[in-house]
């Protein structure tokens, strides 16, 4: 078996551009969320939400070539951008990236949200779709992300694209760790990306799971294990992280982030929209029989925690269950850029090992007063200094689909 090491990071957040961007974003405990009503009234006046978590900034789709980019919709350019960090941070070159023995493991909640509005309008409204580009089916298309950054880098190697919701780059960054694990692929680029749209939020209120509560205190929500939490915020963004083998990155000189020790995906079987802690127990489990470590050994769980009222409660169930005694810290960071669907376990990760490299753990924003049903575990509520070694990246999603991670900074790093 190969052990899996990060060698870079790469992130687009609503922070900004950039991995920087996104530590400064959690060391000053900024709030990313702010109102929409005036971008997404037009489209859907009825809509109960209208906070979101944006990307402002403007960002430099040139940067990435006309000939790759024509074919990308915004989801697929976040992802390219933070990509391109990723492969400088590693030193990557342009024939390690097109050998066979490199691999993407890239996923979103779907392809590209505004992508497929214009082609729904035009083919509901206008009845004509002549007037879209040849280009627009690779926008649409769920597995954009991963085929267009396996087009960008002549990847010859694996492509997968396990797109399944909230744990959408979890589940990629755990295949791809899979992969080099077993010795299919020496190299990984792996993570998530999703953009943010009306269409989005939308979704999250038809199932009652949207804040709604704090249109006019924008910053004040979401409000993970929080007692007068109302649901989660949509916001986008991008993360990537390379995954290589230690013998390869050990031949090739580049620095180590830290290393992916365990991996666990499992069915909660039981229902579509509200997840049960007797799965997510399951799965925690799982990745730490994975990992070969025990629940003392574990410093930090980073947790899914949207804001929700049943999927924190159960999520602290089953952090109660497996950790009894209460003494590992534990916090959602959704709270200061939102949920970013499918780009959240890759972003949120970074942000986790980004801190770490000056000993610090970001808290959970929002939190004022647990919640009583999420009493019994470790709720901090600003950054705190701890020399933290092996944490859990918690990740579930609609659909039952559980996911966790397993990592480590040790001597390698």
């Amino acid at each position: 078996m190969n052990r899996v090491v990060i060698t870079g990071t790469g992130a687009v957040s609503p922070f900004g551009v950039g991995v920087n961007k996104l530590h400064l974003g959690f060391e000053e405990g900024r709030s990313s969320v702010r109102n929409m009503k005036l971008e997404w009234e037009e489209s859907l006046p009825e809509l109960g939400c209208w906070v979101g978590a944006p990307l402002t900034e403007q960002i430099n789709e040139k940067s990435i070539p006309r000939k790759y980019r024509r074919s990308m919709g915004r989801t697929a350019i976040l992802s390219s951008l933070a990509s391109m960090e990723a492969v400088e941070q590693a030193r990557l070159t342009p024939d390690l990236l097109s050998s066979p023995r490199a691999g993407v493991s890239f996923a979103s909640t779907t392809g590209s949200t505004q992508s497929m509005t214009d082609f729904f309008t035009s083919f509901l409204i206008q009845k004509n779709v002549t007037q879209l580009s040849s280009g627009t089916f690779f926008k649409v298309m769920s597995h954009t992300c991963a085929s267009n950054l396996a087009h960008m880098y002549n990847i010859k190697g694996r492509v997968i694209s396990p797109d399944c919701a909230c744990a959408s780059s979890t589940l990629a960054i755990g295949m791809g760790y899979e992969a080099i694990k077993y010795g299919l692929q020496d190299i990984m680029l792996c993570g998530g990306s999703d953009e943010l749209s009306v269409i989005t939020s939308a979704t999250f209120e038809s199932v009652t799971a949207i804040s709604n509560h704090y249109n006019d205190q924008p910053t004040s929500t979401p409000r993970p294990f929080d007692r007068d939490r109302d649901g989660t915020v949509c916001g986008e963004g991008a993360g990537c992280l390379v995954l290589e083998s230690l013998d390869s990155a050990r031949k090739r000189g580049v620095p180590i982030i830290a290393e992916v020790v365990g991996f666990a995906t499992c069915s909660d079987g039981t229902h579509l929209a509200q997840a049960y802690s007797e799965s997510l127990i399951r799965c925690i489990q799982n990745a730490m029989t994975d990992a070969h470590v025990l629940p003392e050994e574990i410093d930090y769980i980073n947790a899914h925690a949207t804001g929700t009222e049943v999927g924190d409660t159960a999520e602290a169930e089953a952090i109660r269950t497996i950790f009894p005694k209460g003494d590992v810290k534990v916090s959602s960071l959704k709270g200061h850029i939102g949920h970013t669907l499918g780009a959240s376990g890759a972003l949120e990760s970074i942000a986790v090992l980004k801190g770490l490299e000056s000993g610090t753990l970001y808290p959970s924003r929002n939190l004022d007063h647990i919640d009583d049903s999420c009493d019994g575990i470790f709720l901090f509520r600003r950054n705190t200094k701890q020399e933290a070694k092996t944490f859990l990246k918690n990740s579930f999603a609609f659909g039952g689909i559980n996911t966790v991670l397993v990592y480590r900074r040790d001597e390698l790093c």
